[in-house]
């Protein structure tokens, strides 16, 4: 089945009639939000007589709820959104989310909050563990939260791989040479991580090398992030989980101590009682590559099992395969494509103080690229066909392949290894942390703060 966006509109949400008899003129301005939603037909007719009376735009945010989970009232829903918005052209919940992250001068109302979170307690229940009212409210969030969306699952309900059985590679019949792989070393701890299986979890806990790290996968983004979850201040590492949230189509994980909601693509907190604690995850290095090249450059590596304690379906190419061969998004996201298409993939840094992308075609016959971000030299090795990119730091040094060998500006030939450039005299250039995405999730995050390898 060809994959479009559309087959996810058009959601319904069960809920009892809202018991407002006839919506007198001093009738709440909560309740006008709840019967625009599932009150009666009556209920609802004068929801929108009175919204469009106010003329105020204020209940836009309400209105673009309503419309997702609308059964059938998408019509005169949107027809109230053009009378309060003066727009004219847009009609399906994908649509106004659109130009709701257009618009951020536009507030909701103060009863906004207290909608959205009924609203969301009846997908389920457990969302209450986010949605705290004290922690949503417009001055305690760092994100808006008209802009949050319901991501189509609960919380936990794409399950969190912790501490996951793990297998020697040579018993790793289940997977093809060509099979991607995230690919982790952490001093000298090497593991691999089928995308086939991430795909269906999104997330994984671990301590490699010493070190408690996880992987943050977000399928809508393309993006696996490889955080430590050690921080400062905190008694015990994070645990990390999927909330069921999305917001601009990148997914909301969120930490089992405190259920703050956490931005995956920034690893910084932005629901909860962790914002405002000065906390970003710091990031470690982690490659997409084919098992064949993993394997072959980490004969040692040990390999996630197919005993995972789900029942999934693991094969090749099943999770997400619509999605991934689609160039639409599955969830809205503004994104500037004047120069790239929403889901072209990218390599991102995030490091030095500084942020910069490079288009993974950047990598088409040229392997390795002599680049710098805020001053600091980098060095990047990449082949798109297996989305595979390292960066190093590379000091006064510029490098060129010759005959699949590394060679600096005098000669001298480098071995690349997980860790680091190992050259001349044991001379090491350290990895530098990094990782794929597409490019509508770097521009919706970055944007203007970031700077594009032009080649």
């Amino acid at each position: 089945m060809k994959f479009t966006r559309r087959r996810f509109g058009g959601l319904a949400i069960a809920g009892a009639s809202v018991p407002i008899a006839g919506l007198a003129q001093d009738t709440s301005l909560l309740d006008v939000q709840r019967a625009a939603l599932s009150g009666t037909t009556s209920e609802f007719d004068a929801a929108m007589a009175r919204i469009k009376e106010r003329g105020n735009p204020d209940m836009a945010a309400a209105l673009i709820v309503s419309l997702r989970f609308s059964r059938s009232r998408g019509v005169q829903i949107a027809d109230a959104l053009k009378s309060i918005t003066g727009e004219d052209h847009f009609t399906d919940w994908f649509e106004w989310m659109l130009w709701q992250e257009r618009n951020p001068q536009i507030k909701p109302h103060a009863d906004f909050p207290t909608f959205k979170r009924e609203v969301l307690l009846r997908v389920d229940g457990n969302f209450a563990d986010f949605l705290r009212p004290e922690h949503i409210q417009p001055d305690a969030m760092r994100i808006r939260l008209e802009e949050i969306s319901w991501g189509g699952v609960v919380k936990d309900g794409i399950p969190s791989l912790d501490n996951p059985d793990l297998i020697e590679a040579g018993e790793a019949g289940y997977l093809r040479g060509d099979d991607l792989v995230f690919g982790v070393s952490i001093n000298g701890d090497t593991r691999a991580y089928p995308l086939r299986i991430m795909g269906w979890h999104e997330m994984f806990n671990e301590v490699i090398g010493g070190v408690p790290v996880a992987l943050a996968y977000c399928t809508l983004c393309g993006s696996g992030i490889l955080f430590e979850t050690e921080v400062q201040g905190r008694s015990k590492p994070l645990i990390l989980g999927s909330s069921g949230f999305l917001y601009r189509s990148n997914k909301l994980m969120f930490d089992r101590e405190t259920n703050s909601l956490w931005n995956q693509y920034t690893g910084k907190p932005v629901v909860g009682p962790l914002v405002g604690s000065g906390i970003e995850l710091k990031q470690r290095p982690v490659v997409i590559t084919t098992w064949d090249n993993w394997t072959a450059a980490n004969p040692s590596t040990t390999v996630l099992s197919l005993d995972t304690g789900h029942r999934r379906d693991y094969g090749s190419g099943v999770v997400y395969n619509d999605y991934f061969a689609s160039p639409d998004l599955m969830f809205p996201a503004q994104v500037d494509q004047r120069q790239y298409a929403q889901k072209d993939y990218i390599f991102t840094v995030r490091q030095f103080g500084a942020a910069r992308a490079w288009p993974l075609d950047a990598f088409m016959g040229m392997p390795v690229i002599n680049d710098a971000i805020a001053g600091t030299q980098l060095l990047l090795i990449g082949d798109a066909e297996t989305r595979s990119v390292r960066a190093y730091e590379r000091e006064d040094r510029t490098f060129t392949p010759s005959a699949g060998r590394l060679h600096d500006q005098n000669g001298g030939e480098w071995r690349v290894t997980e860790d680091a450039l190992v050259g001349p005299g044991g001379a090491r250039l350290p990895r530098v942390a990094g990782h794929i995405s597409y490019w509508f999730a770097w521009d919706n995050y970055l944007g203007d703060a970031a700077s594009v390898y032009k080649g």
